[in-house]
């Protein structure tokens, strides 16, 4: 791991300037990039949320910046425990499935992961929502996947809070 990356994102907050900082020092040495994904992974890590914060950030703007660690990232989505990793992870997922062609595997990783999300209490809405939206737009591709969906969502919509109905309201719309 390079230290100054390491005690850049060790001295990082939640604050927007903060992460995009972190991110420009990524981007400006991709060579940065495995430590930032090892680091994201590593749970151990009291600062590996904060990696992941980060990551998000940059495939949000260039989501093919995680093509050659595609295999690592979905093998070992299932592996976050931290409420704030999850969110991330779940939103990392969302660009994925927008913008890069996934293979079979890959798929059936974040789909796996995606459903788990969604059906299990990680706290988060946010998790939720973008759970949501990739396997929405994963069922483009994988027929099963919007009859399940269409399934939990009707079946969760009365517990959960306004943000996660008007989510689900809008995706239900898209699968009609």
């Amino acid at each position: 791991m390079d230290d100054q990356l390491y005690k850049n994102i060790a001295n990082s907050t939640a604050h927007r300037s903060s992460r995009i900082a972190n991110v420009d020092v990524v981007l400006n040495d991709l060579a940065l990039l495995p430590n930032l994904v090892t680091l994201s992974f590593d749970i151990l890590d009291c600062n590996h949320f904060k990696a992941c914060w980060i990551l998000e950030m940059m495939i949000d703007a260039q989501p093919h910046l995680l093509t050659d660690h595609l295999d690592f990232f979905c093998l070992n989505l299932n592996k976050f425990t931290h409420d704030s990793a999850i969110r991330s992870a779940a939103k990392t997922c969302l660009h994925l499935s927008k913008h890069l062609t996934l293979s079979n595997l890959h798929q059936n990783l974040i789909t796996e992961n995606c459903f788990d999300w969604l059906m299990n209490d990680y706290g988060k809405v946010a998790t939720k929502a973008y759970s949501i939206r990739t396997l929405f737009e994963l069922g483009k591709e994988i027929s099963w996947i919007h009859p399940e969906l269409k399934q939990i969502i009707i079946k969760d919509y009365p517990t959960h809070t306004s943000a996660y109905k008007a989510v689900a309201r809008e995706i239900l719309k898209k699968i009609k």
